[in-house]
């Protein structure tokens, strides 16, 4: 019945940072999930794995997993490192690499 508690990453679909301001509270699965063999659908008994809360900051997110007795494991999350350049320095004459077609 462990806990996870992260900050999302944002998505491969989306160029901003929409929805990961937020802190969840995932808990890890206890039952792995099984196939049906006649449709191919995936299910599982473990009905933890619907539970998903969101928390403005981590320390909120912690103080629940402590006040209701939740064992928790926080995962720290990697900031982006931006690397500005402009669409001119495509052109420059002192390139690393030369401009080819």
């Amino acid at each position: 019945m462990l806990a996870r508690i992260f900050r999302p990453a944002k998505t491969a679909m989306q160029s901003g940072t929409a929805q990961t301001d937020r802190w969840i509270l995932d808990y890890e699965p206890e039952v792995p999930l099984k196939v049906d063999p006649l449709m191919g659908y995936t299910s599982s008994s473990d009905m933890r794995r619907q539970i998903h809360l969101e928390f403005d900051t981590r320390e909120e997110a912690v103080a629940y997993a402590e006040r209701n007795g939740i064992p928790y494991r926080v995962s720290e999350t990697h900031e982006r490192s931006l690397r500005l350049q402009s669409y001119a320095d495509n052109f420059r004459y002192d390139r690393a690499q030369p401009w080819t077609h």
